[in-house]
């Protein structure tokens, strides 16, 4: 974990949600008992939970719930033409510069940005000029090198013998394995345009400089769209992108993320990838500032016209009713599993004052709470108590599935450690229970208040509660 001290009141609301999510095992810094691995974390139990609960709820909402998506997991390694074509070998870069004196590595757009300086469009040259002009220096103080591109894909080699026509690449994006499967797809379902491709897997990119805990990371996930369209009715390809732009919103909001820290922006001309004829990234308030959590793009017709052409294989699509053939375009809705995760995590970070104490928890919403929830007895030393509460627990593990039995500890303690990782509900067996068959006590994370529900409403109550 980072050991940078904290110099502002976002940089310690950062240090706060990193310190949390180590002690509840949400994230671990990757190869953390030999010294970590830059730009590599693992996930924990309750960190496996949350990203489980937002890719289900991306797979039923974009897929399960359509009857125009085809899904498709596609090879990580794939032939190296396929990455040549693409344009991947000859232009995916990003700008970087050398301390002329520790020769360590920057992006030089995030100098620029730290400088004060909006790199967006800039090439490399305007990137030296604003370099120089600003005497931007590295975070150790020194003069930095001329702005070179760096190629960001991870090179291998398939197979025993390590020559030219073995190199492979660690895929830096899921969508090329759509692309190619394209063909596939139209031959085994034939179906109708439009209709779309979804993926849920691992992208690797060689960063420069990962930063700011999970969001800029060398190991990650994306959930991937490629959306074919007809490119012969503009109007309806634009009612499309701005349709499927409306669902990566709602889907947004259903996460339970706070609407005002969700922006839209328009990349500019020279701010788009080279295949992109259009692009809007959403952009979120993360604790370190406003950056991009989405984006969708309008590809055209160019990745399945360039493997086309490169594979010498037709990749187009025919049109029953008009009899033409025509290469279709393509709209790419994209989601990264690991920013989502970090918006879910910093959005729902929250201090305040319970009972008269300072308190951090985390304010999820249940339905992508890793644990809905906890059942305690309110003595671990008296077995009627933990007896009762073994059963009460049984009986909603079986219903809600993501049910924990915790009696570890005081009941005050456990129902902070319950708040710290997002637990909405805690049920909790007294001796009113047993003695009086009063029901249980249930207690609201956010406002701390408990109510008494009868055994045999129990769980209608926590459907309510819950939303499920």
């Amino acid at each position: 974990m980072s050991k940078k001290p904290p110099t502002s009141a976002a940089d310690m609301v950062m240090e706060n949600l990193i310190s949390l999510c180590k002690r509840r095992g949400f994230v671990f810094q990757g190869s953390e008992i030999y010294g970590g691995l830059a730009g590599t974390w693992d996930y924990g139990p309750l960190g496996v939970a949350l990203r489980n609960n937002i890719k289900r709820m991306w797979w039923k909402r974009f897929v399960d719930d359509r009857d125009d998506m085809y899904s498709v997991d596609a090879a990580i390694l794939m032939n190296q033409n396929v990455w040549k074509a693409s344009g991947h070998v000859g232009g995916f870069a990003d700008p970087l510069v050398e301390d002329t004196k520790t020769k360590k590595r920057y992006r030089a757009d995030h100098l620029l940005e730290q400088a004060g300086v909006d790199p967006r469009g800039m090439n490399a040259a305007a990137m030296d000029a604003a370099i120089k002009e600003r005497k931007v220096k590295s975070p150790d103080g020194n003069p930095v090198s001329d702005v070179r591109q760096f190629n960001m894909m991870f090179k291998t080699h398939v197979g025993a013998l390590q020559d030219d026509s073995s190199i492979s690449y660690l895929r830096p994006e899921t969508a090329q394995g759509m692309f190619v499967n394209f063909k596939n797809i139209l031959d085994t379902f034939h179906p109708n345009l439009p209709f779309g491709l979804a993926q849920i897997g691992k992208a690797f990119r060689n960063e420069i400089a990962p930063r700011d805990f999970v969001f800029r990371v060398r190991e990650f996930e994306q959930m991937e769209i490629e959306y074919f369209v007809d490119p012969r009715d503009a109007k309806k390809v634009t009612e499309t992108f701005e349709a499927l732009y409306e669902e990566q919103l709602a889907f947004l909001k259903s996460l339970g993320l706070t609407s005002s820290k969700i922006h839209k922006i328009e990349v500019p001309e020279s701010d788009r990838a080279h295949y992109s004829k259009r692009s809007v990234d959403t952009e979120f308030d993360f604790p370190f500032g406003q950056k991009e959590l989405l984006g969708i793009a309008y590809r055209t017709d160019f990745d399945l016209k360039a493997h086309s052409e490169a594979s010498k294989v037709d990749l187009s699509y025919f049109d029953e009713d008009t009899k033409e053939r025509f290469i279709p375009h393509c709209i790419e809705p994209t989601f990264g599993v690991d920013r989502l995760t970090l918006a879910v995590l910093s959005d729902a970070y929250t201090e305040d004052e319970l009972g008269g104490e300072k308190r951090i928890y985390l304010k999820l919403s249940p339905v992508v709470a890793p644990v809905k929830v906890a059942v305690f007895p309110l003595l671990k030393n008296k077995s009627v108590l933990v007896e009762k509460a073994r059963e009460i627990y049984t009986m909603l593990k079986k219903e809600f599935g993501a049910v924990v039995f915790d009696d570890n500890g005081n009941i005050g303690k456990r129902y902070r450690r319950q708040d710290e990782i997002g637990t909405p509900f805690c049920v909790t067996v007294d001796f009113d229970t047993i003695e009086k068959g009063a029901g249980v006590t249930v207690r609201n994370r956010d406002t701390g208040e408990q109510e008494r529900v009868a055994l045999n409403d129990l769980t209608n109550h926590l459907k309510h509660v819950l939303l499920v």
